[in-house]
């Protein structure tokens, strides 16, 4: 009999512990459901917050403030974007955006052209018969005639090498952003004022000097062979 009990005994207790484990299973998986309620409608009420405070409080217009100001960054609390295109923020003075050639300045160089890693800036030029036609603000002399002088702003990348090589300072950058257009054409901008019927007359007498001069030197080389 005292085996049999034994045997009972631990059975028993063997029982108790299966029964008490299963307990503790449910109470633990019980809590992490409760935390998992509570923790999703803790969330849900921090965002539901956040929203009903943009919602009532950000509802003033941003002051349009430079960069420079000490409250540039903290201004943007509790305050929706600035009122576009009614309100616009200041541009930084050494911001590159749209760009600009002063015609009158350009000695038509070339070398914007040939920097320009996009090759967003086509120009032709036209050699002058009548030697220097003019001179720059900075007393450059000009010698060519600036035929086509287009930049295409679709294509630029905005690096600004063309303001840095250009000797008379010609192009510039500026503030200038917005240029809203329906057809990517229109994003090609032509600074040249010559006419295409002046530029034709000027390649004309370009050509005709040209030849006169070819002709020329081979007067004078057969003029030195016949007398050799």
């Amino acid at each position: 009999m005292s085996g049999e009990y034994g045997v009972v005994s631990r059975f028993r207790i063997n029982l108790n512990k299966t029964v008490f484990w299963k307990f503790l299973n449910s109470v633990n998986s019980d809590s992490d459901l409760i935390n998992k309620v509570i923790n999703g409608f803790t969330t849900a009420w921090r965002g539901l917050t956040l929203t009903m405070k943009h919602l009532f409080v950000g509802n003033f217009k941003r002051k349009v403030l430079p960069i420079t100001d000490d409250n540039y960054f903290k201004q943007q609390n509790d305050t929706n974007t600035i009122q576009y295109p009614m309100q616009q923020l200041p541009t930084p003075e050494v911001g590159r955006y749209q760009l600009d050639v002063e015609i009158d300045d350009c000695i038509v160089c070339d070398l914007c052209a040939k920097i320009c890693p996009v090759n967003c800036i086509d120009i032709e030029s036209i050699k002058s018969t009548e030697g220097s036609i003019g001179e720059t603000s900075d007393g450059s002399k000009k010698l060519l005639y600036a035929a086509k002088f287009d930049i295409d702003m679709a294509k630029c990348m905005y690096c600004g090498l063309c303001t840095i090589v250009c000797p008379t300072e010609c192009i510039v950058m500026t503030n200038q952003y917005d240029r809203t257009v329906f057809e990517l054409k229109d994003l090609n901008y032509e600074f040249s004022d010559m006419s295409p019927e002046f530029a034709a007359e000027k390649r004309e007498l370009l050509e005709r000097q040209q030849a006169e001069k070819q002709a020329a030197k081979l007067a004078a080389m057969k003029a030195k062979e016949g007398g050799a």
